[in-house]
C-alpha cells in the first residue's frame, strides 16, 4: 500500500489503479447480477444478458458458418428428412413455453467428427458421423432431445452472460496490477484460470439439465427414454478407448452419466412400462 507523508505523520492512499480496477469489477459484477430472470421451462433463476428474441438472431446469423465448418449441410435426402421428422416430432410437444424458439434440426455433412450442437435460439445440427452411429428414431430423438433442452434451458446465453462477467473481472485485476506489466500478466492468468472452472463447473451442470430435459421431451411424443442411455454408450463406444468424441468435448461428462439418466428416470416416470413406447 502506498503512503504519504504530511505534517501530521504518514497516510496510507489508495493507488488510482486499484480503485479503477475495482470500479471495473463492481461494474462487471453488478451488470451480471442486475440481469436476471425465471426460466419458464426449468424453473431456476438465471443471469442472461439476452432476450430471446436476440438468442434466435443470433442463432440464425451463426448458423451458416457453423454448418460450414462441419462440410456444410448433408446432401442425403433420406437422412435429412428422418432427422427433421423426429425434430418436428419433438416440436409438436415442447411446452407452450417454448413458443419464442423457430426450432429447425440440420444434418451435417461432416463424415468423421460425431458431435450434435445447439446454437441459441433453436439451430440444432448433428453430423452424419454421430447420425450413421445411431440405431432408432428412440436414440436420434435422445441427442436431439438433450439438444433441445439446452436452447430452452438457456445455457449459451447463460454461459456467454458468465464469460462477460470473468472478461470484466480479468480485466480489473489486470488494471488492478498494472503497476508491473509481468505482475499484471500473473494476474490475469491466475483470473482467467478461475473464471475457466467456474464456468466448466455449470457446463456439467448443463449437461445433467439437458439429460431431463431430453428425457421428458423424447417421452412426451412416444419414444422410449431409454434410448438415452443407449446414446451415450454410443459414444462411449465412439471414443474407441483413446481420442474422445467431439461430442463429449464439447458437452463435458459430468461422470456416472448413465446412473444419472437411469435415476432421473425412476424421479421423472415412477413405475411407468416402457415396453410399449418406441425404440
Amino acid at each position: 500500500m502506498e503512503y504519504a507523508e504530511n505534517r501530521q505523520g504518514p497516510q496510507f492512499r489508495i493507488p488510482p489503479r486499484l480503485i479503477i480496477g475495482a470500479i471495473i469489477a463492481l461494474i462487471a459484477v453488478g451488470g451480471y447480477f442486475a440481469n436476471s430472470s425465471k426460466n419458464p421451462v426449468t424453473g431456476r433463476t438465471q443471469h442472461i444478458t439476452l432476450s430471446p428474441e436476440q438468442e434466435v438472431v443470433l442463432g440464425l446469423q451463426s448458423a451458416p458458418q457453423m454448418a460450414q465448418e462441419f462440410g456444410g449441410l448433408s446432401s442425403d435426402r433420406e437422412a435429412t428428412a428422418r432427422v427433421k421428422s423426429v425434430g418436428q416430432q419433438l416440436i409438436s410437444k415442447l411446452p407452450p413455453e417454448a413458443t419464442p424458439y423457430p426450432f429447425e434440426y440440420h444434418l451435417l455433412a461432416d463424415p468423421k467428427t460425431v458431435n450434435a450442437f445447439a446454437l441459441p435460439g433453436g439451430q440444432i445440427f448433428i453430423t452424419e458421423a454421430l447420425f450413421s452411429r445411431l440405431e432408432t428414431d428412440g436414440q436420434l430423438a435422445g441427442v436431439l432431445g438433450h439438444e433441445t433442452g439446452h436452447v430452452l434451458a438457456r445455457h449459451s446465453a447463460a454461459q456467454m452472460a458468465k464469460s462477460q462477467l470473468t472478461q470484466g473481472l480479468v480485466q480489473a485485476v489486470g488494471v488492478a496490477s498494472s503497476d508491473t506489466a509481468q505482475g499484471a500478466q500473473n494476474a490475469a492468468q491466475i483470473a482467467q484460470l478461475v473464471g475457466g472452472f467456474i464456468n466448466l463447473k455449470y457446463g456439467r451442470e448443463d449437461e445433467l439439465e439437458a439429460d431431463r430435459l431430453g428425457l421428458r421431451f423424447m417421452h412426451a411424443c412416444g419414444y422410449d427414454p431409454r434410448s438415452m442411455i443407449q446414446v451415450m454408450e454410443i459414444l462411449k463406444k465412439a471414443s474407441g478407448g483413446s481420442h474422445q468424441p467431439e461430442f463429449m468435448s464439447t458437452h463435458p461428462d459430468p461422470g456416472n452419466r448413465v446412473q444419472h439418466i437411469e435415476a432421473e428416470l425412476k424421479e421423472l416416470f415412477p413405475g411407468e412400462d416402457f415396453s410399449k413406447l418406441q425404440k
